[in-house]
């Protein structure tokens, strides 16, 4: 037997940072007391979902048919046991797993693990935050086209499988069929605490006030909810009056729209203006109005960004040159058009007007004449002016928005606290890009059926909990040792992405000779790294 023969080696890469942030959250544990160990399977539901989240954050894009296909060249018995092979990890015992999990209830599991990492990292509960977002599908799904909607949502947990239809699709396809995945983080570390999936034509409006009552009852932390203008409305608002809610205020209400355009906003000076620079909050500036609405005593906080006034100004400037090229056009138009009496040029001269937004065309000469069979007609002229009241309607209300907050009186937040609070808002958003990064599962499914799709955005949403929270220990042992990392330009930074992480860590192997294990390529600043994370990943570099 020739020395080669029994060297092997296996690709470990990131991936034992992957499997020792599933084991520090306990997953397997969680999912297998659960759903049970069968004695006879050559593998537990836990630790295949431990599989499907390595393959998930393995970031090479691969499809769950490509599963089994993505272990043979990982060490495998180093990440999921000895006793695990790759003919374990095969389409069958996938798609038992996945319909194992859907019984069992996705949306409670969830919740479940989620409280585990609150309660073992100490994640801080005070603020959380709801967002939607939508996946498409490629199929026919017409069993699904079938099925009657149901008008109501009583609690999270659906009796039915989701409705795979088409409706306002954020990914601008909306020649596809979608589903919606619904999510609440935490605004430490972006943490997932809850997700939902939800028919594709579902509207935020009609659901969110439903998913924040029903999500309430479920937790043991009280914490404030923080959303976008979707769950502002009366039912809304009624439904959650005993929850804490931050949330923006649609324009669409008159109140807004004369508080946003009449109020006046005082200057700051200039100790002001240095205080909320420190509080990141340069170039705001701020009124608060205690308001009733809905029955519901509230604090209106009318918001002016000075970077987005002259965003809004700069369109507005464009709106005025491309309106008044329009004027132009219109006049020219009108004044070679013939009318059969003076209340139809007059007539036609309105409802042009009613189309014009800051522009209105007025009346100059309105001229008769004979046509060749002694007919008379009429001929209008006008002339194009400003509407100077709309303009200065635009430019003032231009920059501003409004935030509203149930938390009044003895609760009263300061109003630099609902602003930056809301500005996290980006927390959901942050995790949706993750997850329709292409270097991830994908930002589409061709899953069959309704259920596994489900499940899918359960697993996803998994690999996202475990990403954010290995991100965030990461940067809080940085933050706290004071040293940093070379990020992807060289220089040092306490707040690397783990992304950056994972590709530092390409080219780590293990290298198995004549029985024994090594770990190959595992520099100083990568061991550094693995210091800087919990304990359990270390183990899968063989430094514990």
């Amino acid at each position: 037997m020739s020395p080669t023969s029994e060297t092997k080696i296996k690709n470990i890469d990131h991936l034992g940072i992957v499997a020792g942030l599933i084991d520090e959250i306990g997953i397997v544990e969680i999912i297998n007391s659960k759903l049970g160990i069968d004695v006879r399977e050559k593998i537990s539901s836990g630790i295949l979902v431990k599989a499907i989240l390595l393959n998930g954050l393995g970031f090479v894009s691969r499809p769950l048919y490509l599963f089994r296909q993505f272990f043979d060249d990982k060490g495998i018995e180093i990440l999921l046991g000895e006793d695990v092979e790759t003919d374990c990890i095969n389409d069958d015992k996938i798609g038992r797993v996945m319909d194992k999990l859907y019984k069992y209830g996705l949306n409670n599991l969830f919740i479940e693990i989620g409280l585990s990492v609150i309660k073992k990292f100490k994640i801080d509960t005070k603020y959380s935050h709801l967002d939607a977002t939508s996946f498409h599908l490629h199929g026919e799904y017409k069993r699904e086209e079938n099925q009657e909607k149901e008008t109501e949502i009583s609690e999270i947990t659906k009796e039915r499988p989701i409705i795979i239809t088409k409706g306002y699709s954020r990914d601008h396809r909306p020649d596809l069929k979608q589903c919606v995945l619904d999510l609440i983080t935490s605004s430490d570390g972006d943490i997932p605490l809850l997700m939902r999936a939800g028919d594709g034509n579902e509207a935020d409006k009609a659901v969110f006030g439903q998913i924040l009552a029903e999500f309430k009852k479920q937790i043991v932390f009280d914490s404030i909810m923080v959303c976008d203008s979707a769950l502002y409305s009366q039912e809304n608002l009624k439904l959650i009056e005993h929850l804490k809610w931050i949330s923006r205020v649609p324009m669409t209400i008159k109140k807004a729209q004369d508080l946003v355009q009449s109020v006046e906003i005082e200057e700051i000076n200039l100790e002001e203006i240095e205080r909320r620079a420190v509080l990141n909050l340069e170039g705001y500036k701020w009124k608060s109005e205690i308001v009733s609405y809905a029955g519901i005593k509230q604090t209106w906080l009318i918001v002016e960004s000075q970077k987005r006034k002259d965003s809004d100004l700069d369109k507005l400037d464009k709106k005025l040159k491309k309106e008044k090229e329009q004027v132009e056009k219109l006049l020219k138009e009108l004044t070679k058009e013939n009318f059969e009496t003076p209340e139809q040029a007059r007539y036609k001269l309105k409802v042009i007007n009613k189309k014009l937004k800051l522009f209105e065309i007025k009346e100059v000469k309105l001229i008769d004449s004979k046509t060749k069979d002694n007919k008379t007609i009429y001929k209008i002229s006008g002339v194009g002016n400003e509407k100077p009241e709309e303009i200065e309607i635009q430019i003032k209300s231009a920059g501003r928005f409004i935030l509203a907050t149930n938390l009044v009186d003895d609760e009263k937040l300061e109003p630099s606290e609902i602003i930056k609070n809301y500005k996290n808002q980006q927390s959901c958003e942050r995790g949706f890009r993750f997850l329709k990064d292409p270097l991830f599962f994908a930002d589409s499914f061709f899953v069959e059926n309704p259920e596994r799709i489900e499940t899918m955005l359960f697993l996803m949403s998994l690999c996202l909990l475990v990403y954010n929270l290995g991100q965030r220990e990461l940067r809080n042992s940085l933050k706290r040792i004071k040293i940093g990392i070379k990020n992807q330009l060289g220089k040092l930074t306490l707040s690397p992405t783990l992304r950056w992480v994972f590709q530092c860590f390409q080219g780590i192997h293990l290298l198995i000779l004549n029985g024994v294990n090594q770990i190959i390529n595992l520099t100083s600043e990568r061991h550094f790294i693995l210091n800087c994370l919990p304990s359990s990943c270390q183990k899968y570099y063989l430094l514990s």
